[in-house]
């Protein structure tokens, strides 16, 4: 069957009620999920949160200890990994080191039976796919973090998996390799129309690859959407805090449209939370305003401050502000003609309504 061909309308994966104990530790705690045929899925959140895990569980390389995990309807949750329709690749690619390319990429398909002139032949057709043709003959150690992590991935897709698991694998390339690698991944995840699941601990990994996200923590699934849904309206406080960044407004629900502020203001910022919850308004830095002291535009909310820091991006300035009961971050474009604000200036922080989330624990 040809490579991104959908054999069936089952998700990809779906996981019921999957829990995993190591000894007194749950790693994973009886989550759901389901990753449709040709997503790009991304799993997210900080070390230790049960986001390798789960993708192990996928893998065949854990089992769980509850629960259901089916790939295209199939029920594998007791399969070893060579009787899945899977293949992973990790943040330390595991190639061999003593052969070149080509027969890295063929390894896998010669251990299967397919006789060497077709693996090599299959094998071709990966490389090529992966933009490494003329480096057949290339050992690992002749090649860049980037070259490397091509050859991982066209080994692990010349076997023609139904899903692919990617745990970490951008991690180890610096920087700009790793923002260029994002877009390769993303156009071969395209072009194959295969899913991938993928594990990051970087936010903006996630946010600029991913169709959906799953944010986990300390083994539980905190929320799924897409990457918009997320960013814009956090499901909970840590979701607001480790999605990109953001300024977190201590506060108490006082009415369904009015939120008390630990210092007393009383701002509206509608909510769904009970009369007397705890929440926190979030408000990302790059959607506040910052405004003389005092001129608030109609329609706008306002709390007063003086700025104490200035840290130039490039493209942005970010404010650091003090305010009587906490600090914020306020990003502003640098644009031509853009108002500089001293340290020292005092000055109104502002935002439309539609600018927060009000979240809780």
């Amino acid at each position: 069957m040809p490579l991104g061909d959908s054999v069936s309308d089952a998700a990809a994966v779906e996981i019921t009620g999957i829990t995993k104990r190591f000894g007194d530790v749950v790693a994973v705690d009886n989550i759901d999920l389901t990753i449709a045929d040709g997503e790009f899925f991304a799993m997210l959140g900080p070390s230790g949160c049960g986001k390798t895990t789960t993708l192990r569980m996928i893998a065949g390389l854990d089992f769980p200890t509850e629960g259901s995990l089916k790939i295209f309807g199939d029920e594998v949750g007791t399969l070893p990994p060579n009787k899945r329709p899977v293949n992973t690749v990790f943040q330390n690619y595991a190639l061999f080191p003593h052969m070149n390319v080509l027969d890295n990429v063929a390894f896998g398909l010669k251990m299967s039976g397919v006789d060497k002139k077709s693996a090599y032949g299959q094998a071709r057709e990966m490389i090529q796919i992966v933009q490494l043709t003329g480096l057949e003959e290339r050992r690992p150690s002749q090649m860049s973090g980037g070259q490397q992590q091509r050859v991982a991935l066209a080994r692990a897709l010349v076997n023609h998996p139904k899903v692919l698991l990617l745990d970490e694998p951008l991690g180890a390339l610096d920087l700009k390799l790793r923002q260029e690698m994002q877009g390769e991944l993303k156009r071969l995840q395209q072009d194959l129309g295969i899913s991938f699941v993928f594990v990051t601990h970087d936010q903006e990994e996630a946010l600029t690859m991913s169709d959906r996200i799953a944010v986990m923590d300390n083994g539980q699934l905190l929320q799924v959407g897409t990457p918009e849904d997320i960013y814009e309206n956090p499901a909970n406080r840590f979701v607001a805090d480790f999605i990109g960044q953001t300024n977190l407004l201590e506060g108490t629900v006082e009415d369904a449209s009015t939120v008390c502020l630990a210092n007393g203001a009383r701002v509206a910022a509608p909510s769904a939370h009970g009369t007397g919850t705890a929440v926190a308004i979030s408000l990302r830095p790059e959607r506040a305003h910052i405004r003389a002291r005092g001129d608030v535009p109609a329609g706008e909310t306002a709390v007063d401050g003086v700025v104490h820091s200035v840290t130039y991006l490039g493209n942005a300035r970010v404010y650091g502000v003090k305010l009587d009961w906490m600090d914020m971050e306020v990003r502003e474009e640098n644009r031509p003609g853009a108002v500089l604000h001293e340290p020292g200036t005092e000055i109104s922080i502002t935002w439309e309504p539609q600018a927060i989330s009000v979240v809780a624990d």
